[in-house]
């Protein structure tokens, strides 16, 4: 039997996966050019895109595919693929421009996907390149000295500014409450300022994050910080006027064409920017990346902002990881950067460094926003590090507003039952849209599963089940609703969450938030979506919750990963419950969410 029937057997491939395999088999049939080598290589690399690679590494098959078989040797499976009509290599000049695969040392991508990530590298690499005329900083010292009083006491958020004024791209990087929302604010307006004090226009910015949530979160996070600033002496309102109070989507910001997977922002049609700052940016994959990089013109900043220790974007790349990884995040600065923020930093370390996005990264330190009967921040570092013993141990002794609930594998029974409904029933009797949306966000069941017993799916069900009875409508007063598509003729968004009233006749309106209130659409117009009293742990990044109650499986499951508990744990404002087994637990925090990808390298090449 062949690797390629054996893994089709153990039903280790998609049929998309062996379709390609499949018709490679054929046409190498007339060309005597069938290695079965390079037809499990060919499904693999289609795989591992469903997996979140970039592309497949011939000395790790196993992180695409866990089928019980022999590997190749990764030295003869290379040499195989280097000499395969199907395979096109950097180092060949007769390999066809049309060959489906492209091999890069031991990683063997889709052309497609190889073509993202270098064309993602070199326009990275162009934007750091630019250094925007930042002029003379002392004029902006004043202005800086206010929004950092602290500045030269090593304030990251305040190198983080002053890098902004002098990179054309930068890195803001952090964990949740470290300042990340606070510290752009105060960019922005440094830029404003900048601007009107050199007699030029204020600069076009534009905010964006993956999802609508996200993006909501980002503007009204945006709008508070400016408002806390229009009356600190030193700070002049025209300049806070100037600042953007809305953002969008990506997808809305690029433009989308119908039925097209291109946009109308690309290369050859740049965003018509001066400044993009993109939230969540450990959300964004690989393909949306690149395409988003290309649009940014020349000239331009793009600004990251994002906590490289969340989970990656659910398709392909774990883009934000890859560059913060190629960034580095030293103390010290090129000699010229440090010399030219000395007028507002004082004195910085220097060091000689090639990297081409050497500077380009603030790693802001950990101070998590949640309230101060939360003491979360050693529980969401012991996560971070995979360190299980210490976790088990956090957990296990009580921190303030930390519940365990260990071997608890159905948080719906028994004792929790009512303390996790309790809030939900009461949402049922508001009558208010805005109070029932603010309700909701109280509190949230997250689970690392959609299929199953312990799936989303399933937890919905018996949560609707409980609170409007088996025979219920589906649209019940009080029903919480998950968008799951992007619908731009409604202004909804993957992510977004509603929730459904009866009006004064009875009749259902799903209502959602926006910019300038709350907004009702009848259910049968809507965009698919789901039940939202569940949610998994991917759909809840980006958002927050005062109360999250974290279940995993009874069982280890390959979701499962440090990554993923960290991104749950960390979406808790005041309480959080975790149900868990500690063998569960501790085989989640053994496991790394690794992803295949050659982005790192081409950065720092």
């Amino acid at each position: 039997m062949s690797l390629l029937d054996a893994l089709l057997r153990q039903g280790a491939l998609r049929p998309v996966d062996h379709a390609l395999a499949q018709s490679l088999r054929r046409l190498g049939r007339e060309v005597d050019d069938a290695d079965d080598r390079v037809l499990v290589a060919a499904a693999l690399a289609s795989s591992a895109i469903a997996h979140g690679h970039a592309g497949l590494h011939l000395s790790r098959p196993q992180l695409v595919c866990d089928a019980q078989v022999e590997w190749p040797d990764a030295a003869q499976w290379r040499d195989a693929l280097e000499v395969s009509r199907w395979v096109a290599s950097p180092a060949r000049d007769d390999a066809s421009p049309q060959a489906p695969l492209v091999l890069e040392g031991d990683l063997l991508y889709l052309r497609r996907y190889r073509e993202y990530e270098r064309r993602l590298a070199l326009h990275l690499r162009r934007i750091a390149a630019s250094s925007p005329d930042a002029g003379d900083l002392s004029g902006l010292a004043p202005l800086f000295a206010v929004l950092f009083p602290n500045a030269g006491d090593s304030d990251r958020q305040a190198r983080a500014a002053a890098l902004a004024l002098l990179r054309s791209l930068l890195l803001v990087t952090g964990g949740p409450g470290t300042g990340k929302t606070t510290t752009i604010t105060r960019v922005l307006l440094l830029l404003v300022a900048q601007a009107a004090l050199g007699g030029r226009p204020a600069p076009r910015i534009a905010l964006a994050a993956p999802t609508g949530r996200a993006a909501e979160r980002m503007a009204e996070s945006l709008r508070a910080a400016i408002a806390s600033l229009r009356d600190v002496p030193g700070i002049d309102a025209a300049w806070c006027d100037a600042l953007p109070s809305s953002a969008s989507t990506l997808h809305r910001l690029l433009g989308t064409i119908p039925d097209s997977p291109r946009f109308r922002h690309d290369a050859d049609h740049p965003l018509p920017y001066d400044a993009v700052v993109v939230d969540e940016a450990s959300m964004v994959d690989l393909p949306l990346m690149c395409k988003l990089v290309e649009a940014v013109p020349d000239g331009a900043r793009l600004i990251l902002l994002g906590d490289r220790d969340q989970l990656p974007s659910v398709e392909a790349g774990d883009v934000l990881a890859a560059i913060t990884d190629a960034a580095g995040e030293g103390d010290a600065l090129p000699p010229d950067l440090a010399r030219a923020l000395k007028p507002l930093l004082g004195a910085l370390p220097e060091r000689e460094d090639g990297s081409v996005l050497a500077g380009h990264r603030v790693q802001l330190q950990r101070g998590y926003r949640q309230a101060q009967s939360l003491e979360l921040a050693p529980l969401a570092d012991a996560l971070r590090r995979g360190d299980a013993d210490r976790a088990t141990t956090l957990l296990r002794d009580g921190l303030a507003g930390v519940h365990f609930h260990e071997d608890v594998s159905d948080p719906l029974s028994g004792a929790s039952r009512e303390t996790l409904l309790a809030s939900w029933r009461a949402s049922m009797s508001l009558q208010d849209p805005a109070d029932a949306l603010r309700q909701a966000q109280t509190v949230r069941l997250l689970t690392a599963l959609r299929e199953g017993a312990q799936g989303a799916g399933a937890l919905n069900q018996r949560i609707e089940d409980a609170l409007a009875g088996v025979q219920r409508d589906p649209y019940f007063h009080g029903r919480l609703l998950l968008v799951t598509e992007n619908s731009y003729r409604h202004g909804l968004f993957n992510g977004d969450i509603g929730v459904v009233q009866r009006d004064a006749a009875g009749v259902p309106v799903a209502w959602f938030a926006g910019s300038d209130g709350v907004r009702g659409f009848h259910p049968a117009s809507l965009p698919a979506h789901t039940g939202a009293f569940a949610m998994t742990v991917h759909k809840a990044q980006g958002s927050e919750f005062d109360t999250v109650w974290l279940l995993l499986p009874k069982q280890d499951a390959r979701t499962l990963s440090r990554e993923l508990l960290y991104t749950g744990v960390t979406r808790a404002r005041r309480e959080l419950h975790v149900c868990a087994s500690e063998a569960v637990l501790h085989a989640a925090l053994a496991r790394h969410a690794q992803r295949v990808s050659g982005l790192a390298s081409r950065l720092r090449d």
